[in-house]
């Protein structure tokens, strides 16, 4: 719910400035809708919704199913990435015209990314370590990870390149200055995308690995627990 409410509070800001600065809104609403952060944020919001379902219906010390620990993992690594890389990439830029925004919309623009870009990525990695029912995942899985930042990746830079800014400013438009070949260069762009895609291999990995550790500990855990005849558990 609070993920979700992110995603509204952002899209009610972009429709206000668009209608404010007479930019088209459909336009408007297809880079919104096309933001790393936004997309994994609606997935996100989508995998818990029925990953807390399945718990409801399942208490109990039941690992999760398979689908819904490869989709937690699938959505784990992008929403703790896209934290990281705002807060140390992007933490401070300004709006470019957050100056003329009204108090409501920038209170609701502060909550969107406070929310998107803190909580949602600390919730994930308190998920992560502590949640209960946690299944470890094969390395394969990996694989899996790392498609949909992948499939994003190559969508918004074929993309970037075949819509206008919707304010007018360029023939071009790319959600985040690094990915953006016109401002430095595509070699500056794809070094940014090889080392953040680099870094979801190593997130990802690291994600597979506290699963597994998690299960395995559970694992000795109960058998630990359980009753013994003869020294052997039973």
């Amino acid at each position: 719910m609070v993920a979700l409410s992110g995603v509204v509070a952002g899209l009610l800001v972009n429709i206000d400035r668009a209608m404010r600065e007479g930019q088209n809104r459909g336009d408007v609403l297809a880079n919104y809708f096309s933001l790393f952060t936004i997309v994994s944020s609606i997935l996100s919001v989508v995998v818990l919704l029925i990953a807390a379902r399945w718990m409801r219906r399942h208490p109990g010390p039941s690992p999760e199913p398979v689908a819904i620990a490869m989709a937690m993992a699938a959505v784990t690594g992008p929403v703790i990435l896209l934290g990281i890389v705002f807060n140390l990439l992007l933490r401070g830029d300004p709006a470019p015209i957050a100056a003329t925004d009204p108090g409501w919309v920038a209170f609701m623009d502060s909550w969107a990314t406070e929310t998107l870009h803190v909580v949602l990525p600390i919730y994930f990695v308190l998920d992560l370590l502590f949640a209960g029912q946690r299944r470890g995942l094969p390395w394969s899985s990996l694989a899996i990870i790392v498609t949909y930042p992948l499939a994003w990746t190559i969508y918004t830079m074929v993309r970037g390149e075949r819509v206008v800014n919707p304010d007018g400013s360029t023939s071009w438009w790319y959600p985040y200055g690094f990915l953006d070949p016109h401002t430095a260069g595509y070699g500056s762009a794809f070094t940014y995308i090889g080392g953040i895609l680099f870094a979801f291999l190593l997130l990802g990995a690291g994600i597979i690995a506290i699963g597994r550790a998690r299960e395995r500990r559970a694992a000795r855990h109960d058998v630990s627990t359980r009753p013994r005849i003869g020294g052997l558990p039973v």
